[in-house]
């Protein structure tokens, strides 16, 4: 899979946070603050995540949060209820969909891609380790999970079909 360059943007929402006094095993990221109700949406979202993405075992990020989850060392982290990225408005934006869910791709410099949902509820943000710098596969253990907890912004609530929601 090929990645087009986009505007380079810092990502210091994603970026590991070297903090005193945390454990090696388990990096920091920066916890989102949301909503209430987007803050419901990622608490559910946090119960169905998978024990394991690719093949990499669950290991939380610090503090422990359930806006917040990881797999491996920082090979992949999930953020959920984060702000909508600039990228987003980019008409030159990538964007890929994995199993019915839709996401904004941006490349990072040195590392792996930051993928953040589009048209759901709430945004759900997943950065990879370099090691997935051309290979989206975690996406598809994280698809099921945010569609039977993130509702799409045009999905009918009550039945999950699609329905004309607001633009």
């Amino acid at each position: 899979m090929s990645f087009h360059r986009l505007a380079s943007l810092p990502a210091t929402a994603a970026v590991l946070l070297a903090v005193a006094g945390c454990s090696a095993d388990a990096p920091a990221v920066a916890v989102p603050t949301p909503p209430p109700q987007e803050t419901a949406l990622c608490r559910a979202l946090h119960k169905a995540l998978p024990d394991s993405v690719a093949g990499v075992e669950r290991q939380d990020p610090e503090p422990r949060s359930q806006l917040t989850a990881g797999w491996g060392d920082a090979a992949i982290v999930l953020r959920c209820g984060v702000p909508r990225p600039a990228g987003m408005s980019d008409p030159q934006g990538q964007a890929v969909e994995v199993n019915g869910v839709n996401w904004l791709v941006e490349e990072r410099e040195g590392d792996g891609p930051r993928l953040t949902t589009a048209s759901r509820k709430t945004y759900v943000e997943v950065t990879l380790g370099k090691q997935y710098a051309h290979d989206l596969g975690p996406l598809t253990d994280l698809a099921e999970p945010v569609t039977k907890t993130v509702p799409g912004l045009f999905t009918d609530e009550h039945t999950g079909h699609a329905g004309h929601g607001k633009h």
